[in-house]
């Protein structure tokens, strides 16, 4: 039957509009539609998305969203703390590593009692490593004070986060609340929805800002201490208030749900109960997976089998005497829980329903739990059916034989164990003896000397082939160049990122050494680790007669941003001398993610989060010079190369080897190309770098013991030529070159200039 769209809106208070978007552009237009104030983020899958929407609106003119990339969740974080502090609306979006990164500064925020709205996008929490969608990051969320509601579709979402910022701002709750989405299953996929069609009827909703009682760093009037030092018996009355707050959340939502059913024809109860009226049998999911479990419930009420299916709208409060209510006739109930509380047997959801029946004397329905649906593992109305005839194996042998387990995992074949296809390199192969590196006594400096390059092609090359790189990738094409200079064996640490996931889809691996992978926030500690249990392990003896070798280097790969969120750990490592090579292939963003602008992308370039509009015309502030940050720090040695410049590349190399075997640590750094989100041609990678080289945009150097060394000046082999010829090989930058971008040309051209000369100054006087 056809349906009338017409008709079906007018019978609402207010009018809507149909859309048909996925759930993370519906948490997009929700904020656009409140206008918040500020919005704090970093880009991680699959929640990056929310912020490149509001940006491309911005760049529209259609909000006035403050947007502030920052150099990590934990900093997004604090950002939207302090914006809350200061008295105006607050948004965010995160997931999973991100969400686990920022963790410890939400338990603040709830604490001290500033509301703000912030969506979870649901996803596997590493390790291993996994981007798609379950509710580890969820679970970790229920103890940090904040309530949360849950979305099983991009409708809910955009009606979860209107009614989200009221509940926030509520005087009896007062409380940051948290919106919740599965990751990919409802973030990606695009269905109809509808929304308010005008902003004003938002407002009217959501309510304006409630000015009294709410805690302002702003007001000079009313200075306050805000998150005070506290001790007994203070500090059991704040947390005794909070958790008043928090079970008022539950009360006020209800109310919120009313009303806004009245606006919408759209109700949200605590729990959403479905054909539960006689239901005997009963299954518990949530979000995506509720929607799939209705086709289940009505299949099986055709065969006479009395099911029903029940999801709760919101879990913090936990809906406790709902709950209960709604299972008082049920003889077996079935909790599928995208998450284990591991040690806990069984999730969270699976306890607080047991906890439930048993509070309100319930000792009759037998309860179920399986953990499903993991890291994004799709959950199929056969698999419903298997949750079902679960409960109904327990009413028939009134007892559950299996109270915890795992659903949809296997053992695995023992004849497809994974098998070792390369055999580890030869080390006389490794160690060619045809590069020398000497030490001039007087000055402490290096001399190198490399044979033609021809010369290393026998050498193995570090990485085999059949990654899944995009074509054109310039990342493993000047890594290869680099360990060219690298003479025996390494260990590999790689940051997360283009590098690490295309090289190792398990059971594969591309790598030929031993590799390692740790977050972007921990690497440079990691391999820290590592080195020094090297070093303290063969102090002792322990190595010995395992053919290792004295000169094993260690090598941490970063890139796709890693040196932004990974900066601080990077900076720790150097300060404390570790013996190792820090190398960053610097792409100009964060591309692993979707091309969002990191602080390494330049002035007026285009990203998924610095977008062309009327508005804005790409990233509005200028580039971070990582290797500056790093030779400050006074390590040994710091270098910048391009696989345009192999010779220097691969000098380079075994220098910082000597120095990372001899004194400490080093750092390095490669623009490398990426023709997808750069927008050029696959082909051109090496012609673009080498651009970016001799129009000094990225000029070669190094920093040796504090002394600059400018290895390759363009301006002296007469190829100096201007930045708007780098500029137009690329998609991503033509738009500057357009007359109405002139003065942000200007502008990036002044700075690119500004840093050449110092660096000119820094190489003719060694002590600058």
């Amino acid at each position: 039957m056809a349906i009338d769209y017409d008709k079906e809106v007018s019978s609402t208070k207010v009018e809507q509009k149909f859309l048909y978007e996925s759930g993370n552009e519906m948490a997009a237009y929700a904020a656009h539609q409140i206008n918040y104030h500020v919005m704090g983020y970093f880009p991680i899958s699959p929640s990056t998305e929310v912020a490149q929407f509001l940006d491309t609106m911005k760049a529209n003119g259609q909000h006035d969203i403050m947007l502030i990339p920052s150099d990590g969740e934990h900093s997004s974080a604090g950002i939207c703390y302090g914006a809350s502090t200061a008295g105006g609306r607050v948004f965010n979006a995160t997931s999973a590593q991100g969400y686990m990164f920022m963790l410890e500064q939400l338990p603040v925020q709830a604490g001290t009692r500033m509301p703000m709205v912030m969506n979870l996008i649901c996803r596997s929490i590493s390790g291993p490593l996994n981007i798609h969608g379950d509710h580890s990051d969820l679970y970790f969320a229920l103890n940090t004070g904040w309530p949360i509601l849950m979305c099983r579709d991009p409708q809910s979402v955009y009606d979860m986060n209107l009614m989200a910022l009221k509940l926030a701002e509520h005087a009896k709750v007062r409380l940051p609340v948290m919106v919740a989405s599965d990751g990919y299953f409802t973030s990606h996929q695009k269905r109809r929805v509808q929304a308010f069609t005008h902003r004003e009827d938002v407002h009217e909703f959501v309510g304006a800002q409630p000015p009294v009682g709410f805690t302002d760093t702003l007001d000079r009037n009313n200075p306050v201490t805000v998150g005070p030092y506290m001790n007994e018996p203070d500090y059991i009355n704040n947390r005794y208030q909070q958790s008043v707050a928090m079970y008022n959340a539950g009360e006020v939502f209800e109310e919120i749900a009313k009303e806004f059913a009245e606006l919408t024809g759209r109700h949200y109860p605590m729990i959403e109960e479905y054909r539960m009226e006689d239901a005997e049998v009963a299954v518990f999911l949530m979000n995506s997976a509720s929607e799939i479990i209705k086709d289940v419930v009505d299949q099986l009420r055709l065969q006479g089998i009395k099911a029903g299916a029940i999801s709760p709208n919101m879990i913090r409060p936990f809906p406790q005497k709902q709950m209960a209510e709604a299972l008082k006739n049920v003889k077996a109930i079935t909790v599928g829980d995208r998450a284990d509380s591991v040690g806990g047997h069984g999730g969270n959801m699976v306890n607080e329903i047991k906890a439930a029946l048993f509070t309100y004397g319930n000792t009759t329905t037998k309860v179920i739990s399986r953990i499903y649906g993991l890291g994004g593992k799709d959950f199929y109305a056969e698999d419903g059916h298997a949750f079902f005839q679960l409960a109904l194996e327990a009413v028939a042998a009134d007892r559950v034989e299996v109270p915890f387990d795992y659903y949809g995992h296997n053992p695995g074949a023992p004849d497809k164990a994974p098998q070792r296809l390369l055999k580890p390199m030869d080390f006389d192969s490794l160690k060619t003896g045809l590069i020398t590196v000497k030490q001039d006594e007087a000055t402490g400096k290096l001399s190198v000397r490399i044979p033609p390059l021809r010369s290393l092609t026998k050498k193995p090359k570090r990485l085999a082939p059949g990654h899944g790189a995009c074509p054109g990738c310039g990342i493993f094409s000047g890594l290869e160049t680099f360990f060219k200079g690298i003479e025996g064996d390494i260990v590999a640490l790689y940051h997360t990122g283009c590098a690490m996931v295309t090289t190792t889809g398990y059971p594969y691996s591309s790598h030929k050494s031993t590799f390692i992978h740790n977050l972007f926030q921990n690497g440079a500690a990691t391999l820290s680790g590592v080195v020094e249990m090297f070093w303290e392990r063969k102090r002792r003896g322990e190595l010995d007669g395992l053919g290792l070798q004295d000169d094993f280097t260690f090598v941490m790969v970063t890139g796709d941003g890693g040196m932004d969120i990974g900066m601080g750990p990077a900076i720790g490592a150097a300060l404390r001398g570790h013996k190792m090579i820090i190398v960053e292939y610097d792409n100009e963003g964060y591309m692993n993610t979707g091309a969002q602008q990191s602080y390494s992308t330049p002035l007026g370039h285009r990203t998924s989060t610095s977008s062309i509009g009327k508005n804005q015309q790409g990233k509005v502030t200028q580039h971070k010079d990582t290797a500056q940050i790093m030779a400050a720090t006074n390590i040994p040695y710091v270098f910048t190369g391009s696989e345009a410049y192999p010779q220097d590349l691969v000098k380079k190399a075994a220098k910082a080897q000597w120095y990372a075997q001899n004194e400490g640590l080093v750092y390095g750094k490669i623009l490398i190309a990426c023709p997808l989100n750069w927008m050029s041609e696959d082909k051109e990678g090496t012609n673009i770098v080498s651009l970016a080289v001799e129009s000094c945009f990225f000029p070669l150097y190094e920093v040796e013991h504090g002394s600059t060394n400018i290895t390759y000046n363009p301006e002296d082999k007469g190829k100096r030529v201007e930045l708007s010829a780098w500029l137009k090989t690329m998609g991503k930058t033509r738009h500057l070159l357009k007359p109405e971008n002139e003065p942000a040309l200007r502008s990036f051209e002044t700075e690119v200039e500004r840093r050449w000369n110092r660096l000119k100054a820094k190489h003719e006087h060694p002590d600058l």
